[in-house]
């Protein structure tokens, strides 16, 4: 099977249309119905993940994302260009860079702001990594890409 390649705007109306795209080409590579909803489930995680990072680092970039089907491997890679979004090095808005609360005094702006500080960047990692059979987390200068793979029907033919 050929790549599937997508890009889209750092919106989060879009990791559902991501999420759809991830699922059907899943089904069509042969990755077993009962293996579905954790593809949907870590793909939504990466690419939230990245759209949050490009919305505070680089809006006017996509979000990449490619499947793949071949020799019996379904596999997914998320890629951001955020380089300051990676993760553990960037510090949340209005806390430190190990996702404590903001300092007494100082409020979150947002909703979203202060759900950053409640969960740690690595938790959405660690989902991914429990529900993807195998995981690879690329910490670049560029940014951060995510390949996740699970086990597809060997191609017929």
């Amino acid at each position: 099977m050929a790549t599937v390649e997508m890009s889209f705007t750092p919106l989060p109306a879009h990791v559902r249309t991501a999420r759809l795209v991830a699922t059907a080409v899943a089904r069509r590579s042969g990755v077993d119905e009962a293996l579905l909803d954790e593809v949907r489930l870590a793909v939504g995680e990466a690419c939230s993940r990245a759209v949050e990072a490009h919305q505070e680092h680089c809006p006017a970039e996509p979000v990449r994302v490619a499947l793949t089907g071949n020799n019996g491997r379904f596999e997914v890679v998320v890629t951001d260009t955020a380089a300051q979004g990676t993760g553990a090095a960037a510090p949340a808005p209005g806390g430190m860079a190990d996702g404590n609360a903001a300092p007494a005094g100082e409020r979150p702006a947002t909703v979203a702001e202060a759900a950053q500080q409640a969960v740690p960047a690595e938790l959405g990692l660690a989902v991914i990594e429990g529900l993807a059979d195998d995981v690879e987390i690329s910490h670049t200068t560029a940014g951060l890409s995510i390949r996740m793979s699970w086990p597809s029907a060997a191609a017929a033919g």
